[in-house]
């Protein structure tokens, strides 16, 4: 019989959070899928905290959300190149974004890191290691930077850099992770 009553909070770290967590989980990948399929309204962007900065990902270039995953690091291989993990039976890549573009990684509890998977649609099989994720950002209610076309402003005054994963594959660099 459980200690709790209907009265009685549970702990923070128990199986409602758990269950709350899961349930935030589903709704957002729903909406991602339902964004893919052309059924959410245009220019729905993911907000993910990266290396210190709120960045925003175009939905149809992600594929999911997944918690992190144990990696095998690979010899000889950049320092933002952490491995390779098993996600759903794939071996994927696994990039710390941050890393790459010269960032320090932001002071978020592990507990609150992702892996985002990019699409198949872009060939690349890897996935991004986020801080944390945000939730769904609409670029409409946004103000793009005059001077660069990547950044805009939320009516918070929150900055954001839009990153255009379609165009990071196609970096030389990003392709080459080992150690040249």
């Amino acid at each position: 019989m459980s200690s709790h009553t209907p009265d009685t909070p549970v702990p923070a770290n128990g199986p409602e959070r758990r269950s709350r967590l899961r349930q935030y989980q589903v709704q957002l990948l729903e909406r991602m899928q339902a964004a893919k399929t052309g059924a959410a309204a245009g220019g729905r962007e993911l907000g993910v905290l990266l290396g210190g900065r709120h960045c925003l990902l175009d939905l149809t270039q992600i594929s999911e959300i997944v918690p992190p995953q144990p990696v095998t690091p690979v010899p000889l291989a950049q320092d933002w190149y952490q491995g390779l993990a098993n996600i759903r039976g794939n071996l994927t890549g696994v990039i710390d974004l941050a890393r790459y573009q010269g960032l320090s990684a932001g002071d978020t509890a592990a507990a609150e890191r992702r892996l985002i998977t990019f699409s198949p649609v872009l060939g690349f099989n890897c996935a991004l290691l986020v801080e944390r994720v945000l939730g769904l950002r609409k670029l409409a209610d946004m103000t793009a930077a005059s001077d660069a076309p990547d950044q805009f402003t939320d009516a918070d005054g929150q900055q954001w850099i839009r990153i255009d994963l379609a165009q990071l594959v196609r970096e030389p660099r990003f392709s080459q992770v080992g150690l040249v």
